[in-house]
């Protein structure tokens, strides 16, 4: 497995990094044990919410150097890359924040004498992707660094100048060796990881593919997993819909990060044959007013997407769309410059029997549906097999919780997009995964949460009564 930087907006290999070696990674492990069990998590919490501020600091001093390099690794926008790290640094100061609070002990009312406590379990290792370097890390290691856990990351191997950069924040902010290691592994390294008995937990965000290898080895080894997997947001467009806010909300849930988010919006669904036709002009337009170019240039509104790989896998499923009886409304090819540039694309006429239908499509993408009534739209949204999130659009506030609650998926937003903030938990149910992360769901997820039951001194056992 070699960890390059491979520029998406040129092409050009800009830097390679060796993979570790066996011995390294044996080193990493124990210096990871032993800043567990005599370090970081004996340090009070004030001492790790200081280093982890102090990491949220670095990270907005010096957002615009560090956008630069996630444009380089994986081809994101410069200003979508400045608004990543404001969010990453912003749930860092969240969790050192809150831990306080999350971590105090909690009485059981109904159990006199019995107490709550929430402690580390040790060595947590997280595989993370490439699309959202820096708010990946942030989200695992923010709650897991202020839990008491420490934390091995193997990072995509598409931005190995993002995992190093974040890796230089962390010591930096006085986070030690051994709290938070970054390693280029193999994927056989990656299963020597989680065979280790000092290794705790696994979390991952990626594909199904790999999600299913990793919860397979982890309960193989009785370890904890969390899983965040792909999805096929589904975007549904009731009849009383504002139009412009709708079409504005849809633009940014496509189109954030080129379209390769999980959370994407990658369905449309629009309620009535009319407001379906309006829709689709006022989407063709929108995606067809994007402008190709180096995403460093702020004027640049449409980024490559990640690699040649990504984009050829992207050209295959139009193909095979359009092979299946689809309409390529939009784009659907090439973009004809250096790079790898995907033409913004609308898929119409995707019916259940085209290739692409139940796939999820990572990239600027987008399949459009008009159907009949509410009940239509809600069978087509749940008619895969993913359930990460959704939204839905209408005037009528009731209503539309009515229908995000039928959406068969963790997170469901009404009149926005599905999004992100450190307050919000974050995951999925189907194929999408399992667990949570952000908010206050996301810091118990590595948590002993331990019983401790107080009765007085001589205080006889349980039943005694009963049994004189």
């Amino acid at each position: 497995m070699a960890y390059l930087t491979t520029n998406p907006a040129t092409g050009k290999v800009e830097r390679e990094f060796e993979t570790i070696t066996d011995a390294q990674l044996t080193a990493i492990l124990e210096e990871s044990e032993d800043c567990f069990r005599n370090d970081w998590s004996k340090r009070s919490i004030a001492d790790r919410a200081a280093a982890i501020h102090r990491a949220a600091d670095i990270i907005r001093d010096e957002q615009e150097a560090i956008a630069a390099i996630m444009s380089r690794d994986m081809g994101k926008l410069v200003g979508q890359a400045i608004g990543e790290l404001q969010l990453s640094a912003a749930i860092l100061d969240y969790y050192a924040d809150t831990a306080a609070g999350f971590l105090t002990p909690k009485p059981l009312p109904d159990a006199p004498g019995a107490t709550l406590h929430a402690q580390p379990l040790g060595i947590l290792l997280a595989v993370e992707p490439w699309n959202f370097p820096f708010f990946q890390l942030a989200r695992v290691v923010g709650p897991q660094l202020m839990v008491g856990n420490v934390v091995i990351a193997k990072h995509a191997s598409n931005v190995p100048q993002c995992a190093l950069t974040f890796e230089s924040v962390m010591r930096r902010a006085g986070v030690p060796a051994g709290a938070y290691s970054n390693i280029f592994a193999t994927t056989d390294q990656v299963g020597t990881v989680i065979d280790d008995p000092r290794v705790r937990g696994v979390t991952l965000t990626g594909s199904e593919k790999a999600g299913a290898a990793v919860a397979e080895r982890a309960a193989r080894n009785l370890k904890k997993s969390v899983l965040e997997l792909g999805g096929s947001d589904a975007m549904i467009v009731l009849e009383d819909a504002p139009f412009e806010a709708t079409v504005m909300n849809a633009m940014v849930g496509k189109m954030n990060n080129a379209g390769q988010s999980c959370v994407a919006t990658k369905r449309m669904i629009v309620v009535g044959e009319e407001r379906g036709k309006q829709f689709l002009e006022a989407m063709t337009a929108a995606m067809a007013s994007l402008k190709a170019g180096d995403p460093l240039d702020p004027a640049t509104t449409l980024a490559p997407v990640s690699s040649e790989g990504a984009l050829q896998g992207l050209l295959r499923q139009i193909e095979a769309a359009r092979a299946g009886g689809a309409t390529v409304t939009l784009g659907g090819s090439r973009i004809d410059r250096g790079g790898s540039y995907l033409e913004p694309t609308i898929l119409t006429d995707v019916k259940p029997d085209n290739p692409v239908y139940r796939q999820e499509i990572f990239g600027p993408v987008l399949t459009f549906h008009v159907v009949p009534d509410e009940a239509s739209a809600i069978a087509l949204a749940n008619d895969v097999p993913f359930g990460l999130g959704g939204s839905v659009f209408t005037a009528d506030l009731e209503r539309g919780e009515r229908v995000a609650l039928a959406i068969e998926s963790g997170m469901a937003f009404v009149n926005g997009p599905t999004w992100s903030t450190p307050q919000m938990p974050f995951g999925g149910v189907k194929n999408s995964g399992y667990g949570r992360e952000l908010s206050q769901l996301g810091f118990g997820e590595f948590v002993n949460w331990k019983l401790v039951a107080i009765a007085p001194a001589g205080a006889m056992p349980p039943g005694a009564d009963a049994a004189g």
